[in-house]
């Protein structure tokens, strides 16, 4: 059997998203809405399985056929009969509702590779004999062979995603490296293209050079079309000794179903501003252009109180190795008004807030935009994963200029409260009970204030393609050096194109670090209730749940390479080592064995010694990240942040060691049941499933009733259209190694 790290245990949390009530109080027509939306979601989120690893396409369309003949209870009679014991089968579900929960054979949370648990010949007895075997032998047998050794390969370079020889993605064809990412960036930006909606696929021209195709996502292909913004981008260039080809129709198939939803949702819209979102997001997904959506998130800023919420597109870069590529994700939700008159308080107050951030004027933004700030009730995330806030758009631009929106989402959150006693780890007995007391409440201060004050705040110091500054030159000074300002964004650079493969996990540092920093103001606390012994118990497990995770995060650490697999993680780790430096007894991480005889480990935090100790600690790591961060000071900030995310064995910790501890006592991430909506005649009805893997496995079986097997035709010829690009020299055909 494979190590526990790469398979999911049979006892796996699994929870369902619950959002009747929310779903009951729509009207008609916002039902309609939010049905179109949805679907356009789930269509576009089948572009992550072509986003993760070569294969994840062909398990997905296994699976589906599989489950579409018979259902998790009756094919569940066959493997009894075929010799799979009870536990067997239950693994092989598991497997199942975890490709489908994470898109793919990589789990979403970690990027670790995760394989059945039973062995590979009963599986593949199982698989020949199923009721889908019988009704298309030679398309079953087909999808098993292309994917059967790479479902079960743990070679190294597949235990993780990474790029060149750190792991496999699809992001770049399997010849790329990271200098062939770095060159490709720089290429990028002097066009003033976006990377969020590409791939990169490395090959060698006829001169010998190298040659590059950036693939844009697109409906279109090549074929001429009517002139829009993208067609002159789509040529030939060369660059730095190197030949570049642009292209687009990137999972055009795909596309081409999220858009006709977006039409159809048009008609349901609420006003104005939605429409027009609709409309730019049409022309994105059909043209392949990033300034499109960038005009569609603009209208959905303005946007502001809709009773349904929604946002699509190429957003979140954490699984491209370099940190780039936006991974396609849709999410449609429902106001929780509770809640959400919290957060209104907490963005009334935000301005004040802002001030008590430990850095300069001249480095915050020179308007606060004040954003939306909700509780959802999430009705669909699709995607390889679902987060519980967001702070979108992503981009720099829009942020600085045009403000943004903060979602927190209620009843994803719900489910990450759930907390069994007997499980909760490297905690004191005396802290257990207040633990799961105060858990909840202050994770939802902690994502309240990392999404508004956290991502939303802090300026970037640019200077434009008319050579103009965003600040003064002469007076504004920084405070870690004393001197004027010596580095700034150019026209074109980003935040993720500049600091890259550090960007997105110095970020969620940055806004973790806010949220903790600001948990100690009492203003806040009273924001959302908490006065009193209640308030001090409420930041002592915030900040007792952060170090508790900087000790969790190990479990995505990789010695053999020495990288992190996972943003948050790996920032929550950092702000561990920093509170860790801060001496004087505030944190303290203890080996020691537990009651099982096996080696355990304890974290400890004195509550008393947070305000003078933690605080100050905190408050000059902030304002470095946040200096370094608003002038582009990429070498030094990079030494910083690598500088604590180092793991090493060095004493009084012994992080190595104590990363096999966390390894051995790891319980897995919850998978989450969604529900689907299915339109009957002109209402919209919602069809829940049970909280377990066979109810996972339900719901994607019927996620597609009307185009389930065309989908996964269409899957598997875009994956087999492109494979060359991950095969050896000794696997390609002639002239396609």
């Amino acid at each position: 059997m494979a190590d526990a790290q790469y398979i999911l245990p049979n006892d796996i949390g699994v929870f369902s998203l619950d959002c009747r009530e929310a779903f009951r109080l729509l009207s008609p027509t916002e039902r309609l809405y939010a049905h179109h939306l949805s679907r356009a979601a789930w269509y576009g989120g089948l572009a992550v399985l072509l986003q993760t690893s070569p294969e994840a396409p062909y398990i997905y369309a296994l699976l589906s056929r599989l489950f579409r003949a018979q259902d998790p209870d009756q094919l569940r009679q066959h493997a009894l009969a075929e010799g799979l014991t009870e536990e067997e089968y239950q693994a092989f579900l598991v497997y199942a509702a975890g490709v489908y929960s994470n898109m793919g054979n990589y789990k979403s949370f970690g990027d670790t590779k995760f394989v059945p648990n039973l062995p590979k010949e009963k599986l593949e007895r199982v698989i020949l004999g199923t009721k889908a075997a019988q009704q298309h032998p030679e398309e079953v047998r087909s999808l098993w062979q292309t994917c059967r050794e790479l479902m079960f390969s743990l070679e190294p370079r597949l235990r993780h995603l990474g790029l060149g020889k750190e792991g496999i993605t699809t992001y770049f064809s399997g010849d790329c490296t990271m200098e062939d990412a770095k060159l490709a960036q720089d290429f990028l930006d002097s066009q003033n293209l976006s990377a969020y909606n590409t791939r990169l696929f490395k090959g060698v021209s006829q001169d010998g050079k190298p040659c590059y195709e950036v693939r844009l996502a697109s409906v279109l292909g090549m074929e001429p079309a009517l002139h829009s913004e993208m067609t002159s981008k789509l040529k030939s260039y060369e660059f730095r000794g190197s030949h570049f080809q642009v292209t687009r129709g990137d999972y055009a198939p795909i596309l081409q179903k999220v858009v006709e939803h977006l039409e159809k949702a048009k008609a349901y819209a609420a006003n104005s501003q939605q429409e027009q979102m609709l409309a730019q997001y049409i022309e994105s997904f059909t043209q392949g252009s990033i300034e499109a959506h960038k005009r569609g998130s603009r209208f959905w800023i303005q946007d502001k109180g809709p009773i349904v919420e929604s946002y699509i597109g190429f957003i979140e870069s954490y699984r491209d190795p370099f940190g780039s590529r936006g991974e396609f994700e849709g999410f449609v939700a429902m106001v929780n008004k509770a809640m959400s008159a919290k957060f209104e308080c907490l963005v009334a107050s935000a301005e004040q807030l802002l001030k008590e951030l430990p850095w300069p004027p001249a480095f915050e933004k020179d308007k606060f935009l004040t954003p939306d700030f909700t509780s959802l009730d999430v009705l669909t995330f699709s995607g390889s994963g679902i987060p519980a806030g967001i702070n979108i758009p992503n981009y720099d631009d829009l942020r600085q200029t045009d403000g943004f929106k903060n979602v927190s989402l209620g009843n994803v959150l719900a489910v990450a409260y759930a907390t069994q006693r007997e499980k909760l780890t490297f905690l004191e007995e005396e802290d257990k009970d207040l633990y799961i007391r105060w858990k909840g409440p202050s994770f939802d201060v902690q994502v309240g204030l990392h999404e508004l004050l956290g991502h939303g705040s802090g300026k970037l110091f640019v200077q434009d393609e008319k050579g103009a500054f965003n600040f003064d030159q002469e007076t504004v000074i920084n405070p870690e050096t004393g001197e004027q300002i010596q580095s700034w964004y150019r026209s074109g650079e980003t935040w993720d194109s500049k600091f890259s493969t550090i960007a997105s996990s110095y970020e969620e540092c940055r806004a973790e670090s806010v949220g903790l920093y600001l948990c100690l103001n009492r203003q806040v606390l009273e924001i959302f209730g908490f006065e009193g012994a209640d308030a001090e118990d409420v930041i002592y497990v915030n900040w007792l749940n952060m170090v508790r995770a900087g000790l969790l995060a190990l479990e995505f650490y990789t010695p053999e390479t020495s990288s992190w697999r996972q943003a948050h993680m790996q920032a929550r780790f950092v702000i561990l080592r920093v509170l860790l430096e801060a001496g004087e007894g505030l944190v303290t991480v203890t080996p020691t064995t537990g009651a099982d005889g096996r080696p355990d480990a304890q974290v400890r935090l004195d509550r008393n010694k947070i305000r003078p100790v933690g605080k100050p600690a905190l408050e000059r790591f902030l304002r470095k990240l946040q200096v370094l961060k608003s002038t582009g000071d990429v070498a030094r900030g990079r030494a910083l942040y690598e500088g604590y995310a180092a793991v090493t064995d060095a004493s009084p910790e012994c992080f190595l060691t104590l990363r096999d501890t966390v390894l051995l006592r790891k319980e897995s991430r919850k998978l989450i049941v969604q529900p689907n909506t299915r339109l009957e005649g002109s209402e919209v009805q919602l069809l829940e499933y049970e909280a377990s893997a066979a109810g996972l496995i339900r719901s994607f079986s019927e996620r597609f009733p009307e185009d389930g097997p065309e989908l996964e035709e269409v899957l598997t010829q875009l994956a087999t259209a492109d494979a060359r690009f991950w095969k050896s020299p000794s696997e390609a055909p002639s002239g396609q190694a």
